[in-house]
Parts: structure tokens; sequence; C-alpha cells
């Protein structure tokens, strides 16, 4: 049974070969953008087998660093000063302090 989903792209394409800017702008116009997906169909996963919503290679997943008290306090200094800037009125998006 045909999907028409890559029905002109084979196995073999992938094979060590390399596409083309040109053979991939082809396939992707030759595609139906209203084909149906079949419910068995895999995502690629490019070798990363843990099943999450994005690929680890694309979005790492979140870890938790425990900075020093000094580096927290620089932070908490710095945002906190770039809202007071705000608060009163003024503007340094630019990098130089100016009315809003």
């Amino acid at each position: 049974m045909s999907t028409g989903i890559g029905d002109n792209f084979s196995e073999s394409t992938l094979d060590g070969e390399f596409l083309s800017a040109e053979e991939l702008d082809e396939l992707a116009l030759a595609a139906d953008p209203h084909a149906v997906i079949s419910a068995d169909a895999r995502p690629i996963t490019f070798g990363d087998s843990s099943g999450a919503p994005l690929p680890s290679w694309y979005m790492p997943t979140a870890i938790a660093v425990r900075g020093s008290r000094t580096a927290r306090w620089v932070a908490v200094a710095v945002i906190s000063s770039f809202l007071l800037v705000d608060a009163s009125g003024l503007c340094v998006t630019s990098g130089f302090l100016s009315w809003a």
C-alpha cells in the first residue's frame, strides 16, 4: 500500500550518501502535504532512544547547578538594578541610560 510519503525516496538513498539541498527541496515539494501518517509511524531519532519529546542533541535535559552565594548575590543585584532603572522610567535597551 502506498501512502504517498516518500514514494520516490528509497532507503538506499541514505546509505552513505549525502543529499544536496536541491534534492531535499525536490523531495519536499513532491511530498503530499495532506497525506495521512500511519499510526505505527516512528519519528527519526538519530540514535537517541530516550523517548523524550525532543532529542537530547537538540535540547539536552536541564540539570541543576548549585552556584556560590557570591554569584547568587551578583545575579540578584544585576536584576534588581535593571528593575530599578525600569521602574524609574529610564531605558537601558541600547546600553546607554536614557529617558524612556
